[in-house]
């Protein structure tokens, strides 16, 4: 026997809510659009949900509610004008990280031949953007975990990027001096902040992207050290950081005595969110 639409969605936003989803509303109307193949938007084109897919989506809706991530069950994560397949083995790339990819974007727009290096691309979303909105830039990235790397390669496939496999941290010596941008997303959570971190990220998305020392800070240091090596004279350089280091992340950079302009932005929320610098 059909279901009405509304009877399921709002069945959905109550379990959701209860389980302390943070936009169970929202939630809850992208697994039924995925369901049944359609959009969030055109929902409201939907009367009555057919039994079998009913069933279906009450199952999402009781994974979602043990907090695997919504983009894991729906296999795809919206990054600025693409569109990335994601799941296990890999960080799903998050809103406030497409401030930091359009900062890098109106770099390598600026400049007639940029060349570009994405540093921990994971799912390739950085790269994928800039390829999409910078065509005529050389995009380069680079992956260590190699169940994020097969994601990466299959968001990357067809767009050109030069795609390898490996550490951050002697990536690219053949471009040593010749890089114009630099843009990274490195892990900045600290290890002690292990438990404030949210389910979806702590228990699904790679250790490896999430976690750096004690204060964060580990992979920022490592960055600002390849990005000195990678870049050209004049060259920038951007990298996200976790929204309590506005202060701590820029003074990795202004504290080696290299880098001129390091400012901080904040994303939408008016957070602390990604630092850039420009090396002298």
């Amino acid at each position: 026997m059909p279901v009405l639409r509304r009877t399921l969605v709002r069945e959905a936003v109550v379990v959701l809510g209860d389980a302390g989803v943070a936009s169970p509303s929202y939630d809850a109307e992208e697994l039924l659009a995925h369901v049944l193949g359609t959009s969030r938007g055109r929902l409201v084109l939907v009367e009555d949900v057919t039994q079998a897919d009913a069933d279906r989506f009450r199952a999402l809706v009781d994974r979602r509610a043990a907090r695997e991530p919504l983009q894991h069950l729906t296999g795809v994560a919206g990054f600025r004008h693409v569109e990335l397949a994601v799941g296990p083995g890999v960080f799903v790339p998050r809103p406030e990280t497409e401030l930091l990819a359009g900062w890098a974007v109106d770099r390598a727009q600026a400049l007639p031949e940029p060349v570009v290096v994405d540093l921990c691309t994971g799912s390739g979303a950085i790269a994928r953007a800039l390829a999409d909105e910078a065509p005529h830039a050389r995009v380069h990235a680079v992956e260590l975990d190699e169940a994020a790397l097969a994601w990466a390669e299959r968001n990357l496939a067809g767009t050109g990027v030069d795609l390898r496999h490996g550490s951050m941290a002697d990536a690219f010596a053949d471009l040593d001096a010749l890089v114009d941008v630099v843009v990274c997303n490195p892990p900045y959570v600290p290890l002690e902040a292990w438990e404030s971190v949210a389910p979806e990220a702590r228990d699904h998305d790679p250790h490896l992207a999430l976690f750096s020392g004690g204060d964060g800070l580990d992979a920022m240091r490592l960055l600002e050290r390849v990005a000195r090596r990678l870049l050209r004279p004049g060259g920038v350089v951007g990298a996200e950081h976790a929204d309590v280091q506005g202060g701590s992340a820029p003074r990795v950079f202004t504290g080696s005595g290299d880098w001129l302009e390091v400012e901080d932005h904040r994303d939408l929320a008016g957070r602390p969110r990604f630092l850039t610098a420009r090396l002298r």
